[in-house]
């Protein structure tokens, strides 16, 4: 029961995040905002919101800082999973478009496998490397349009397409221990506070002139409704974690670039090639296959134990 759990919980996550990217680039091609601006807002107001609500209903926010160890990670996660993530999701969304965006985190699962089976020195399961290479062959068709000459991003959304895979390894498997140690909600708090304090140092936001575009409607309620959407996101898919394992968390993930894709589709008004839909079924194809088969073989792991 506690495996179908996680997989709502990381549906419907992604399915969340995947409708932020239409919204930001609705946002960047609606308003002259910078993706440090706006993303340094975005942190700081989530991280600060989530980690009030949490002191109000009576949870310890500061213990953690006592503990120079559980810190040192604290930051870490922060800084390199939190802000690495949205920095570079963001970003590349500027620099092509959200459905592409969202696409290129698809390099993530290629670096956790990676990472997983060096540290447990053992070849991936083979139910999970069907569903890997299935979700890649969809994910081709859709950057490609079943042509290779046809590539659908250029050099800079490409960087960032290769940065978003590995910030999204890290922030997927780090905050493990973390979360379990400290619970998600405080995690992901100080870790969106940290991130955007960060950036906001780095970037010197106090000297932006953009603050004016806050106060434009509907930039300032959109911008509301991408903080508040992006965060519960965030939850969700980390609290999926405590279900599942860190592969099949950020495989399943596959519904955000095809949430994004459809938003874009009825929304933005972007046309998509015939192959490009036929990779969108052999994603849901393989996401399927992946979770059917990971509940099989969790099934047969729990009657072995018994």
């Amino acid at each position: 029961m506690g495996r179908w759990k996680g997989i709502v919980l990381i549906v419907f996550g992604s399915m969340l995040w995947g409708a932020t990217g239409p919204m930001m680039e609705w946002v960047f091609k609606n308003s002259a905002l910078s993706v440090s601006f706006f993303l340094t807002v975005r942190l700081i107001i989530a991280g600060v919101g989530l980690l009030a609500y949490l002191k109000i209903i009576g949870k310890p926010i500061f213990s953690i800082w006592k503990e120079q160890s559980w810190l040192k990670q604290l930051i870490i996660f922060g800084i390199f999973g939190m802000l690495g993530v949205q920095y570079t999701f963001v970003a590349a969304i500027e620099a092509s478009n959200a459905s592409i965006a969202t696409l290129l985190q698809f390099l993530g699962p290629i670096y956790i496998v990676i990472f997983v089976s060096w540290k447990s020195k053992m070849f991936p399961p083979r139910y999970q490397i069907i569903g890997i290479i299935g979700t890649l062959i969809g994910l081709f068709f859709l950057l490609t349009n079943a042509k290779v000459d046809q590539l659908l991003i250029s050099n800079e959304a490409l960087i960032w397409g290769l940065a978003i895979g590995v910030a999204f390894a890290i922030y997927t498997v780090y905050p493990a221990r973390l979360m379990k140690e400290w619970g998600v909600l405080i995690i992901v708090g100080w870790g969106m506070l940290i991130g955007g304090v960060v950036l906001a140092l780095i970037s010197q936001i106090w000297r932006s002139d953009e603050w004016g575009e806050l106060t434009n409607y509907p930039i300032n309620l959109m911008s509301f409704i991408i903080i508040l959407v992006g965060t519960i996101a965030f939850i969700l898919f980390l609290t999926s974690m405590k279900y599942i394992s860190p592969i099949e968390t950020s495989i399943l993930s596959s519904m955000e670039p095809l949430t994004a894709m459809v938003i874009s589709v009825i929304w933005l008004g972007q046309v998509f090639g015939a192959w490009q839909y036929v990779g969108v079924v052999v994603m849901i194809v393989f996401v399927t296959w992946l979770s059917i088969a990971g509940e099989i073989k969790w099934k047969r792991k729990e009657k072995m134990a018994n």
